[in-house]
């Protein structure tokens, strides 16, 4: 793939993932990309599928949340030198075949996140998980005082700039609303958002997000946010004074 002078790698957190997982991971090596899996304390055969392919595998002995292994393997990208990480969920709804439209995003918008944002084929979307969405990308976007499109999508670049925040206290899926967040309004970074497809249907796992308990999580932090930053009338306007940034351009080769 012919796509970025940053060097960067996947990076895959996962729990309890063996029916997908493998295929995931290869589709993704199937690019030439390099890989990093974070296992979070799976207890099915998720590590042994991972471990029998050529990427860097680490393990939580325990679950620690999605955010734990984000944070582990944001500090492993770091660790082997990557000037960016690319992030997707293990469980199949991210496609290895979006990527190179994200990198070419992060290519065309440097300094920005870029998130695969799910806005085609949103029908397929489960109406509580549509509606936990649109609640989350409100508010979030006021935090971040910029329109941002799929707040709660886990397939993202992660410039440096972002990567270096990994100590942010968050944790659970908070976490990545967290690094929107202070990466928009401490480091001045901006989003933009690649359209990808919506996929719930299928073979894929209950997912470990919960639209009540997760939600309120990341609600209280990113009204605490909100408040924090001040100027809180002037970052709601700016986020409703625009569209998000997308960019949707064919990527060959």
């Amino acid at each position: 793939m012919n796509t970025s002078d940053v060097r960067w790698c996947v990076l895959i957190p996962c729990l309890n993932e063996e029916a997908a997982i493998g295929g995931v991971v290869q589709s993704v090596l199937d690019l030439g990309a390099p890989v990093i899996v974070v296992d979070d304390g799976s207890d099915d055969r998720t590590p042994d599928i991972v471990g029998a392919l050529p990427v860097t595998l680490l393990r939580h002995a325990q679950r620690r949340g999605k955010g734990e292994a984000l944070r582990t393997g944001f500090r492993e990208a770091l660790r082997q030198g990557y000037g960016a990480v690319l992030t997707m969920d293990g469980d199949g709804q991210h496609l290895a075949s979006d990527i190179p439209r994200i990198v070419a995003a992060a290519k065309r918008y440097p300094n920005h996140i870029v998130i695969g944002a799910r806005l085609l084929d949103r029908e397929q979307q489960p109406k509580g998980r549509r509606r936990a969405n649109a609640v989350a990308d409100w508010g979030i976007s006021w935090a971040c005082a910029q329109p941002v499109a799929d707040t709660q999508s886990g397939q993202r670049w992660y410039p440096r700039a972002a990567l270096d925040l990994v100590d942010l206290p968050a944790e659970n899926f908070v976490f990545e609303a967290a690094i929107l967040i202070a990466a928009t309004r401490e480091r001045g970074l901006d989003v933009v958002s690649v359209p990808i497809a919506s996929r719930y249907q299928g073979e894929f796992r209950i997912s470990h997000f919960s639209p009540v308990r997760d939600v309120t999580r990341i609600t209280l932090y990113t009204v605490g946010q909100v408040f924090r930053h001040g100027d809180v009338m002037a970052s709601y306007r700016r986020s409703r004074a625009s569209r998000p940034i997308v960019f949707d351009a064919a990527v060959t080769g």
